[in-house]
């Protein structure tokens, strides 16, 4: 398992007030995405996520998102480490995430890149 990086989880309640400050803070712009009813909004190194109590609260979970070269590859690590892959792999937008709970308690999102379009 090859680890490229982690992303910041930020919770907001106005999205769109918050992705002005971050784009200003990094110089770099917004990707944005909705799954579940959350609105989501990539800057930099960050992740903004916005939406219903209920919802959010599951996210509040994830200790933070890791970056990796190979979901798959990451989940049969994790596995055989004695950590438990609670959903996923599953494709989105960006790639393939999975969410994993490790043998301490913690719980992380796992994503890799979607292989680049011709």
């Amino acid at each position: 398992m090859e680890i490229l990086g982690t992303t910041l989880r930020i919770y907001v309640d106005d999205l769109d007030r918050a992705v002005v400050f971050y784009e200003r803070l990094t110089g770099t712009p917004a990707l944005r995405s909705e799954r579940g009813g959350v609105s989501v909004a990539a800057v930099g190194c960050f992740l903004l996520m916005s939406g219903p109590a209920a919802e959010i609260d599951v996210l509040r979970k994830v200790t933070a998102t890791i970056a990796v070269k190979d979901v798959a590859d990451t989940a049969a690590t994790l596995t055989e480490g004695g950590g438990q892959v609670l959903v996923g792999p599953v494709e989105t937008p960006g790639g393939r995430n999975l969410i994993a709970l490790h043998p301490d308690g913690a719980v992380f999102e796992y994503v890799d890149r979607a292989p680049q379009q011709p």
